[in-house]
């Protein structure tokens, strides 16, 4: 399937509220829980979101569309969650990232991208030259990547309480290549 903005935006639109629904209102024990050292939670995925609307794919789209090459991406900070998201509840970094998700969808949709448009290059400070097209797709999958991640997690809180079932749950298996 080829990269179509008219297809992703509909994605990168629900996924808030798809969050907002899965996660608002949910005792503590669901959203703070994670799978172990160095994993994150339900509230650490979403502060990592919110971080992200904040400095990366918008902020890197402008960089592509304004400097081209000539300006590389500042790098991402994977884990600003962890300091800013203190302080705050889930019910908050709910309406921030709805909130700051409107506004990116908004631009996105004001820059009125051209099919030629997703050509355009900009500079990774890791991956190098990457385009417009791979940065949006970029975008969508991580979404969906989380969303993944955050109901694996919960998922996997209850995992030893299925008992022999445990078999026939293909979230709480291993993962393996491919699949």
């Amino acid at each position: 399937m080829h990269f179509n903005l008219d297809d992703a935006i509909p994605i990168l639109s629900r996924t808030p509220a798809t969050l907002d629904t899965l996660l608002r209102g949910l005792p503590e024990v669901w959203i703070h829980n994670n799978e172990g050292e160095s994993t994150w939670s339900p509230f650490d995925v979403l502060g990592h979101l919110i971080h992200g609307e904040e400095t990366d794919w918008i902020p890197r789209l402008r960089i592509i569309l304004e400097h081209g090459t000539s300006q590389t991406f500042e790098p991402f900070d994977r884990f600003a969650q962890e300091k800013n998201s203190v302080g705050k509840s889930l019910d908050d970094l709910l309406d921030e990232f709805v909130g700051l998700r409107a506004q990116n969808i908004e631009a996105l949709r004001g820059f009125d991208l051209k099919p030629s448009d997703l050509e355009k290059e900009g500079v990774h400070p890791e991956l190098g030259r990457v385009n417009v097209g791979h940065l949006l797709s970029t975008w969508v999958v991580h979404d969906l990547g989380h969303i993944a991640q955050v109901t694996r997690v919960m998922a996997k809180q209850y995992g030893d309480e299925t008992g022999p079932w445990f078999a026939y749950i293909g979230v709480l298996q291993p993962r393996t290549s491919g699949a």
